[in-house]
């Protein structure tokens, strides 16, 4: 596989920053998810970890009557997080922070629900797992998505993509597994369909690349990156 060139993690944050969330998924999804967590408490201690810009933050803020901490590494998502909370009124209940989530600083049994979307493969899925289980609470809950294998010879192109990015990334019984040898009792599990991918995720990484397309025309390293 090749390395990334050296303009690549300027033009993914230029990119991913502009998006209106980091990763698939969409309000109905988390409300799905959402509602098999039937004994969330009122105004439950809710983490988001691995946050972006918090599109679904805010649909966390939406479906529950929770107080939210949403955390990320990169400075600039939760500045326009922080930003976007103050514009809806929502300084109270969610909280944006700067932080690291291998080692986010709370004590044991600090949430009664931890969500994260497509965020703790970061940290590699063992260790995300047993960070989750000891943040939360006797009876809390981790809502997460992850990108699985779902095919036994995908395209090649998509292959390397992945493996470059996320080279441990398995099927659905193996991430099962790991739930349960954490200490975990699945609750229900789902697939996100194709709208969850395309109508927040995909269709404006498109739009945002044709512009950066226009933007870096003579920059032919930048323009193999978009491509």
């Amino acid at each position: 596989m090749s390395e990334p060139s050296s303009h690549f993690r300027a033009i993914f944050f230029e990119l991913y920053e502009s998006l209106p969330r980091q990763g698939p998924g969409n309000r109905d999804c988390a409300a799905k998810a959402i509602a098999l967590c039937r004994d969330l408490p009122p105004g439950a201690a809710i983490l988001d970890l691995g946050c972006g810009v918090g599109g679904q933050t805010q649909h966390l803020a939406e479906l529950t009557a929770g107080n939210i901490v949403a955390m990320d590494s990169h400075a600039p998502s939760i500045d326009r997080l922080h930003a976007a909370v103050a514009e809806r009124g929502l300084a109270e209940r969610i909280r944006p922070v700067v932080g690291n989530m291998a080692d986010p600083g709370f004590p044991p049994a600090s949430f009664d629900l931890i969500w994260s979307e497509g965020a703790l493969y970061n940290i590699g899925m063992n260790n995300a797992l047993a960070l989750c289980r000891r943040l939360l609470r006797v009876g809390g809950y981790l809502a997460f998505t992850d990108a699985v294998w779902r095919k036994d010879a995908p395209p090649a192109e998509i292959k390397e993509g992945f493996e470059m990015d996320y080279p441990t990334m398995g099927r659905i019984p193996d991430i099962l597994a790991a739930i349960r040898n954490h200490g975990f009792s699945l609750i229900g599990h789902f697939t996100l369909p194709d709208k969850a991918w395309w109508t927040d995720f995909y269709t404006p990484m498109e739009t945002g690349i044709e512009k950066l397309r226009s933007k870096y025309a003579d920059d032919n390293e930048a323009l193999a990156v978009l491509a």
